[in-house]
């Protein structure tokens, strides 16, 4: 929470204005953000400041590991934030891509679970990961990314969080993730969460303790639009201590993440919040 606020505060006060093309709203934006997160001792990196949906953030999470590619299914597990992005984009409306309602065309989990090799069969990078850490192999190179520079125009939106990198230093697994840009009011937090149980699920499924996150961050930027609201109502509250992550026990393998886990499978211990935000969102 603190490092959030951190952040927050320095961009306020050392951003400098940048007219992103895509959206053409302003924001004021900073270069370069690193963040922790201590999964070992479960301190669970949610905001405090305001109500935040953690289980829309893990439902997400869940989504891009069994490779969905359509808002209908994120819907169907909890989140909706893929909804504008697949429906009201203008210029994926009209992607020769784009396969009708709903779709989302190659990004995050299609490209986790299907990078297409030149001779256009697949390799799952996932699984790579899995299976490799299972055995307590760590060959430097345990990387599941997101961003296929050749692809990028065969989906709805180029991936922020782009590449996660695990390693294993005798019997601990860490993980690095890399973002090449956040939205911090609204986004940042549901990257947060996404970094934490991501590293949590994988010891979990292959049988090691789980380290640190170590979250870096490219662009991190506050909207024009969205500043009233964090310098007059968000800045101005006083955080509570940061919660426990309750995870299902019975989750123990690769299998139960693809086929039967749900939100419901996640709890908190001694969230204290603010109200909510109603942040607006820039597509």
């Amino acid at each position: 929470m603190k490092q959030y606020l951190q952040l927050c505060k320095r961009i306020i006060n050392d951003g400098e204005w940048d007219e992103n093309k895509r959206t053409g709203v302003r924001c004021l934006t900073v270069i370069n953000a690193d963040f922790e997160y201590d999964v070992a001792n479960n301190q669970f990196p949610l905001i405090t400041t305001r109500k935040s949906f953690f289980k829309s953030a893990i439902a997400e999470l869940l989504g891009y590991l069994r490779g969905y590619d359509n808002a209908a299914q994120f819907r169907q597990i909890g989140c909706n934030t893929w909804n504008a992005n697949a429906n009201d984009n203008q210029a994926w409306l009209n992607n020769p891509y784009r396969k009708g309602k709903d779709d989302m065309g190659r990004v995050y989990g299609v490209q986790g679970r299907s990078w297409q090799r030149p001779d256009g069969s697949f390799f799952n990078q996932f699984q790579k990961v899995v299976n490799n850490l299972k055995h307590d192999i760590d060959d430097r190179a345990e990387i599941i990314a997101f961003y296929n520079a050749g692809e990028c125009e065969m989906g709805c939106l180029r991936p922020c969080m782009h590449t996660h990198t695990f390693s294993l230093l005798q019997n601990t697994l860490y993980l690095t993730s890399y973002q090449r840009s956040c939205d911090v009011p609204l986004g940042l937090n549901f990257n947060q969460v996404q970094c934490f149980v991501l590293l949590a699920l994988m010891a979990r499924i292959t049988s090691h303790k789980a380290g640190k996150v170590y979250h870096k961050i490219v662009n991190a930027h506050i909207y024009e639009n969205q500043l009233p609201l964090m310098c007059e109502v968000q800045l101005k509250r006083e955080p509570f201590p940061l919660p426990s992550l309750l995870i299902n026990k019975r989750i123990k393998t690769w299998k139960d993440i693809e086929t039967w886990v749900r939100t419901d499978d996640f709890a908190l211990e001694g969230y204290q919040y603010h109200p909510a935000i109603q942040y607006p969102f820039t597509t």
